[in-house]
């Protein structure tokens, strides 16, 4: 069962593309940024390469809301570089890639059987509370708008 709204957003330290690692409680406290935690399948696959695209081409209403966009799969850091490369993503692709998908089991998101997550979105506030979440199955895309009303809503 995915984290629900209200529940405070687990912890976590993972390597971005560029090896960095990332903590969601680097976000948290007075002067800290809003989180989307975007949970996605694949890099390189049809439809999570668009959702993310979208992302990239709307960063700027993200950052205007006081937002960070992280995105994560269980792809390894090396893939998502070249991935990112790509796709000329900024903005941090995070790996779950060891212990494989231990975040995105976290967050109630990880497909065991398959090894992936599963399309789960969270918006976190900066005292580290879920604050709005949807999770669709791995075929339907999300729409990025919502993730943006969620935000005005915080």
């Amino acid at each position: 069962m995915a984290v629900e709204a209200g529940a405070q957003a687990p912890d976590f330290s993972l390597q971005d593309q560029h090896g960095q690692t990332v903590r969601l409680s680097d976000f948290r406290g007075q002067g800290g940024r809003h989180v989307v935690l975007v949970f996605y399948p694949y890099a390189f696959s049809t439809t999570c390469t668009g959702e993310l695209q979208e992302l990239r081409d709307r960063a700027d209403a993200f950052a205007d809301a006081g937002a960070q966009l992280l995105a994560c799969s269980a792809d390894s850091v090396h893939a998502l570089r070249a991935y990112a490369e790509q796709e000329r993503i900024a903005f941090p692709l995070l790996a779950d890639h060891w212990p494989h998908g231990a975040v995105a089991r976290a967050y109630g998101v990880l497909d065991e059987e398959r090894g992936r997550a599963v399309r789960g979105t969270f918006v976190i506030d900066t005292s580290g509370t879920v604050r709005w979440s949807v999770v669709n199955p791995v075929h339907r895309a999300r729409d990025s708008d919502d993730y943006v009303r969620a935000l005005s809503r915080l």
